[in-house]
């Protein structure tokens, strides 16, 4: 069973910067595809980054790159989303899941945190 913990959302204003983790074990970072997702209101849930633990390699959505950085911190088991030059519409619950390929569909993730809320303020 993979459990996967978010934490660090909040409020800021537009150009903010903030960062998320994801918190889960040292085996499904290695082995699994951590990816983060969002969803706005009256919206799609739709991939925002992933990062992939057999070799570390990264991937994100065109919305969020260069300003969104996802890495981990091995000395918490973590995953980061590190948000920065933060809009408006980067607004949305943000989840992280796990899969066990690389997918930018939210199908393909079979484990799911419960979710931390961003919003940026005009």
């Amino acid at each position: 069973q993979v459990h996967l913990a978010e934490s660090g959302g909040g409020l800021v204003q537009a150009g903010g910067s903030l960062r998320l983790s994801c918190t889960t074990s040292e085996p499904t970072l290695n082995n699994r595809v951590i990816g983060w997702f969002r969803q706005a209101p009256d919206k799609e849930r739709e991939f925002v980054a992933g990062h992939i633990g057999t070799n570390g390699a990264t991937y994100y959505a065109e919305s969020v790159t260069g300003r969104f950085r996802i890495f981990r911190d091995n000395t918490k088991n973590t995953i980061h989303l590190q948000m920065d030059h933060l809009k408006p519409e980067d607004t949305a619950i943000y989840y992280c899941a796990a899969s066990a390929v690389a997918s930018r569909s939210h199908g393909a993730f079979g484990e799911w945190g419960q979710g931390t809320q961003v919003a940026v303020s005009s």
